[in-house]
């Protein structure tokens, strides 16, 4: 009783910090910047795990009327389109609308229950994330081409808090939290001709820890490919839980069979083909509480059969001693990720970048949007990123994008998530605590003042 008596007093005193803004819990601080925990061969420090978990959350609002981020030097931003409800995630259409996600988490019962369930409520208040789910697809349109979508219609509603969206052979496909369901679509549609059909169970269920699920079809439309993430940080609600999670799956549209392509990636999500090598890539949020410099984030081909660590080992064979039994053997099979994209930087969007408006030097890069840190001091993520790539391999170190989603006195203005290419060749980014779809262009007026 005398123990359990600490460890309430502890969550407590945890969860009071938390209401009253003070970010800081423990004493564990980074050592390494976030700069040593990216790339391709990421610094990887020893486990730093606390009784208290580092807890450094900034408290999230809208954008005040007349501001925006901050685009880097060459880049200039504008709002897209505004007064949406939690955009998380962008497709583009070949006629140039765009299609918006307006989503947040289902019901999750059985996720992580009693106090500590509590506690993470109110964190999910305090940065922009406790909204209820309004389940719509939303169609953008920027008839005039001036880079401000003037129309806004619902394309499909009465989804359940759908994620993932792909278009292939005159079918539109989303990824709901517990299904893979499809409409027709006509070039130039503005709204779903038909009721969604459901092609696919994924994994949900009353814990559903992960609930976000991407799809993606393959180039010749015969299978879909979706994101299922885990339902734990290290696998503590048992292996039945985990059952087709932390994968991504391949689902045969002619069969209807699914399977687990490759697995061992804790919260995979923005699933891109590489323009240059067809590989299938995805962008992974690794695991928590060993430390703020572990573990990076990532992103990765994804090779058939793969197994990339979770929850046994990260970043290839390093064993992580929280999951019991351990499993050396399957330690042994891990394979390292291609990337590193700094630790807790929630890097949940990606695309690649096929267009020409952003020049040479940007062509078949990655646009990543890092939607920020919990679990580290000094915070990271909370903008987005750009990563050069070469011969379909990246190459060198990211480059700043979009800025000034975290203020200097610990807040946080929006948070950026999904990224996409419009038909411009312009970057857009879902900004779901913002409401907003941001544009960015290159900096024409700055450069012709030069």
């Amino acid at each position: 009783m005398k123990k359990f008596l600490t460890a309430l007093a502890v969550l407590i005193v945890v969860a009071a910090a938390a209401v009253a803004g003070v970010f800081f819990l423990s004493r564990e601080t980074a050592s390494l910047t976030v700069e040593d925990g990216t790339g391709p061969q990421p610094k990887l420090p020893d486990p730093n795990p606390t009784f208290i978990p580092t807890v450094n959350v900034a408290k999230a609002s809208p954008w005040p009327e007349g501001t925006k981020p901050t685009a880097a030097k060459g880049f200039a931003v504008n709002e897209f389109a505004g007064g949406l409800d939690h955009p998380r995630w962008l497709r583009v259409l070949p006629n140039g609308d765009v299609l918006v996600a307006e989503t947040n988490a289902p019901p999750k019962p059985k996720d992580s229950r009693g106090i500590k369930g509590w506690i993470e409520g109110l964190l999910m208040g305090r940065v922009g994330a406790a909204t209820t789910s309004a389940n719509r697809i939303t169609l953008l349109r920027d008839a005039d081409g001036d880079g401000v979508a003037e129309t806004k219609t619902i394309f499909l509603d009465n989804l359940n808090s759908p994620f993932g969206m792909t278009l292939s052979n005159g079918t539109l496909y989303i990824a709901d939290t517990d299904a893979i369901v499809a409409v027709p679509y006509a070039d130039g549609d503005m709204k779903a001709s038909a009721a969604p059909k459901k092609i696919a169970d994924l994994p949900a269920g009353p814990i559903n820890h992960h609930w976000t699920k991407d799809v993606i079809a393959s180039p010749d439309g015969s299978k879909l490919y979706a994101t299922v993430g885990s339902n734990s940080n290290v696998g503590e609600q048992g292996e039945d839980a985990e059952r087709n999670r932390a994968a991504v799956l391949e689902i045969d549209l002619a069969t209807g069979q699914t399977r687990v392509f490759a697995s061992g990636l804790r919260n995979p999500n923005g699933l891109s083909w590489n323009p240059e090598s067809g590989a299938l890539w995805v962008v992974v949020n690794e695991r928590d509480e060993i430390g703020s410099d572990l573990v990076p984030d990532y992103m990765t081909s994804v090779k058939d059969g793969a197994f990339y660590g979770w929850p046994y080992s990260y970043y290839g064979q390093h064993v992580d001693s929280r999951p019991q039994p351990p499993r050396p053997g399957l330690v042994a099979e891990a394979i390292a990720p291609d990337y590193a994209l700094g630790p807790h930087t929630a890097s949940l969007g990606l695309t690649f970048n096929t267009g020409k408006l952003f020049g040479d030097a940007y062509r078949n890069g990655a646009f990543i949007g890092q939607h920020g840190s919990w679990n580290r001091k000094p915070a990271s993520g909370y903008k987005v990123i750009f990563v050069p790539f070469k011969d379909g391999k990246p190459v060198g170190m990211p480059q700043d994008v979009l800025t000034g989603f975290r203020t200097d006195d610990d807040k946080a203005l929006g948070r950026p998530v999904g990224v996409a290419i419009d038909s411009a060749g312009a970057l857009l980014v879902a900004d779901d605590v913002g409401n907003k779809v941001w544009r960015v262009t290159p900096d024409r007026a700055a450069a012709e003042a030069q």
